[in-house]
């Protein structure tokens, strides 16, 4: 408190009770210290003047964004600050696109995997096993992934019940002190009819690299289990542990053709970026290569463009909206409704069409609907800049 200089400041309780400090509410006002009332202490005016700075929503979101989500992503030391800044406005304006371990599981709608089989006699005796011996520290772990499991909706416990044909043993796999649940699938892949779609090959990826002075590379959270299972085909996919039988609902690690097909599927969602040479998908690895900053920044905001499961999420409302529906506002109607909302209300504003430049249509379809927009390359800030000019979107019905 020596020297201390201030138009107004709040003593803390500690020092107003150690050392008898009062404040005296007159027309000059003043504190005593102590017993000696005599003595008065007057507040000093300073001369220095703080002005505080108004701080955005925006700019509050972006902070708290990079101190619990970016702090998981690796950002290369030899960015300038100004480069580190605007990396960081883009993977904040698209958000949507990352996940963590513990959020909500995604779903690809449209590419569900249907397991193809070369013979016609169903349950062969090879795909009916018995469980694998287990180990106490075995038995902790497979308890702890089937939690995991369970709650992510990969899997789903069969009931006593149902009939069970196919019980597939299963296998602890160990990286790093943390262990990986994987389906005994081997007998599985002997019957199932390969899937030829080719996979991009490692030397060409690395060419494309090395030609690029911007690399930014993102990986799918849990790849596989992001591709939902044919619902014909789910009964083969079943694991028998010491505390149950489980089917996955999900494609699991492990599986043949899984990789194949999640190839393929990554490959129909980017043609574009795809044949223009700067993106490189390595089945669920998508890696941006550019030359110069202004690129690589528009490339990544291509790839992280698109609102997340939009089909899914309006769904909900959709069906709400059905002449045969009965009025009643569940709980994911009403999740679906503030998701939807905040999308809209968060979303880009229509750009005025320049007609002497080229457009661009994206097109897309889902299990549950379709939808299309115009979009166009202007010129904002000295910087291009793409922008919606007209956004459609139509719900499938059934046939």
């Amino acid at each position: 408190m020596e020297n201390c200089s201030s138009t107004h400041f709040i003593l803390g309780n500690d020092y107003v009770i150690i050392y008898g400090i009062y404040l005296h509410k007159n027309k000059d006002r003043y504190f005593t210290i102590g017993d000696n009332k005599g003595q008065k202490y007057a507040f000093l005016p300073s001369k220095r003047q703080i002005t505080l700075k108004k701080v955005s929503p925006v700019s509050l979101g972006l902070d708290k964004f990079k101190s619990k989500q970016m702090n998981e992503a690796e950002v290369s030391l030899h960015l300038t600050d100004i480069q580190e800044n605007e990396l960081s406005i883009i993977l904040y304006d698209h958000k949507k696109a990352f996940a963590k371990e513990k959020d909500p599981l995604g779903v690809i709608i449209g590419h569900e995997v249907d397991i193809i089989f070369n013979i016609e006699r169903l349950y062969p005796p090879l795909l009916r096993r018995p469980t694998y011996p287990e180990s106490p520290k075995l038995r902790e772990a497979l308890e702890f992934q089937i939690k995991g499991l369970l709650d992510l909706g990969v899997i789903r416990n069969v009931g006593h019940n149902e009939e069970v044909e196919i019980p597939t043993p299963v296998i602890v796999g160990w990286n790093n002190g943390k262990s990986r649940m994987v389906g005994e699938l081997r007998a599985l892949k002997t019957y199932a009819v390969p899937d030829r779609y080719p996979i991009l090959k490692i030397q060409i990826a690395l060419t494309q690299i090395s030609q690029a002075v911007y690399i930014s590379t993102m990986d799918s959270l849990k790849r596989f289990h992001q591709n939902v299972v044919t619902p014909s085909d789910i009964k083969y996919l079943r694991v028998i542990i010491h505390c149950g039988v489980y089917e996955y609902l999900r494609i699991p690690f492990g599986i043949k053709n899984a990789p194949s097909h999640f190839q393929m599927m990554m490959n129909e969602i980017f043609p574009e970026e795809l044949s223009e040479g700067w993106l490189i998908i390595y089945i669920d690895e998508i890696i941006c290569c550019s030359k110069n900053w202004e690129e690589h920044i528009y490339g990544l905001s291509r790839v992280l463009k698109h609102v997340n499961d939009f089909a899914s999420i309006e769904k909900p409302i959709y069906k709400f909206c059905d002449k045969k529906t009965v009025f009643l506002m569940t709980v994911d109607r009403v999740k679906a409704f503030e998701s939807l909302r905040q999308d809209l209300t968060t979303a880009p504003l229509l750009m005025i069409p320049e007609f002497k430049l080229s457009f661009n249509i994206y097109i897309d379809a889902y299990g549950d609907g379709l939808g299309a927009a115009l979009h166009q390359v202007q010129i904002i800030n000295h910087k291009p800049v793409e922008g919606p000019i007209c956004l459609i979107s139509r719900q499938i019905k059934p046939s």
